[in-house]
């Protein structure tokens, strides 16, 4: 017995060393190799070829080049259009993220005050949605929002307007379909914060004559900030490269970064210029990731 111990004790550390390894290993694979294959793209040259881009590296009698084209990521800085949808992708995010955070942290907390059972049904509702694709989900959207779907239908029918309002097609339909594809991001993070808080600290504050906003505002909301911060990420980070929602709902004037991919990749075939575009959308991602790891550390030394 006790030799097998020994043995137990003796593996651990290589057990331990497989557990981390396992998880670098998946995200070397599926995200940085891609990454660097992306990253090779961007420095090389449009050509008439398959693949449609020339190579960035030669070697020859023993000669070694390597030949970046810096010119993709100038052209990035020098047209509007790329500039645009960089700012319209941020814009669209940003107002997505904080829709979501007003519309959601309200269902979160309401799920938090009710029973046990009543919350395991909600979380249940708010989920549902999620195991549909999203393309089903986003065609339905069209056929609600159009001038002759069940949004006009509903509306001409109260009487509230004679003729249908242009909804789908607009930045409006977009807002309304990333919303409502993002919104069980920022619930359930919320709510995983939220069902965690002593509501004996409202009591006390209550006790010492302190109002219910009072109380929200200055336990509840801080205490939620960690919840507030990840629901935010989940939502804004995807948002910002999305390409389904805007190009089945927006119109012309809806101009975000996904869909200048998708046009650089399939249309123009310009790979190096789209790979230029997913790097620089990704650098740009990465900021507030990395915001977020530092206020997390700070916490983290604080509590220390």
């Amino acid at each position: 017995m006790k030799t097998l111990n020994q043995r137990f004790i003796r593996l651990m550390p290589s057990g331990r060393k497989l557990v981390i390894g396992i998880p670098f290993l998946w995200l070397f694979l599926f995200f940085m190799l891609p990454f660097f294959l992306v990253m090779k793209i961007s420095f090389s040259e449009a050509a008439l070829a398959i693949p449609p881009y020339s190579e960035i590296y030669t070697f020859a009698e023993q000669k070694f080049q390597l030949l970046l084209n810096l010119g993709n990521y100038t052209l990035l800085t020098q047209d509007e259009l790329y500039i645009s949808a960089y700012f319209g992708s941020l814009k669209v995010a940003f107002l997505s993220t904080l829709m979501c955070l007003v519309i959601g942290f309200p269902m979160a907390y309401a799920i938090t005050k009710a029973n046990k059972e009543t919350q395991n049904v909600l979380l249940l509702l708010i989920m549902m949605p999620t195991w549909t694709a999203i393309l089903i989900r986003v065609y339905a959207w069209m056929g609600i929002l159009s001038n002759n779907g069940l949004l006009n239908g509903f509306l001409m029918w109260t009487g509230l307007t004679d003729h249908p309002i242009e909804i789908l097609n607009t930045n409006t339909a977009v807002y309304i379909g990333v919303v409502y594809a993002y919104l069980p991001f920022m619930v359930l993070p919320l709510y995983a914060n939220l069902v965690k808080h002593d509501d004996s600290l409202l009591e006390a504050a209550s006790d010492l004559g302190s109002s219910n906003f009072n109380n929200f505002w200055k336990i509840t909301v801080p205490l939620a900030k960690n919840g507030i911060i990840a629901g935010c990420m989940l939502v804004f980070i995807p948002v910002v490269g999305e390409f389904v929602i805007p190009e089945l709902l927006g119109g012309p004037e809806t101009l975000m970064i996904g869909r200048v991919l998708w046009q650089e990749f399939f249309n123009n075939r310009d790979w190096p210029v789209a790979s230029a575009l997913a790097v620089v959308m990704l650098l740009i991602l990465i900021v507030p990731i990395l915001l977020f790891n530092r206020s997390q550390a700070k916490e983290m030394e604080a509590r220390g």
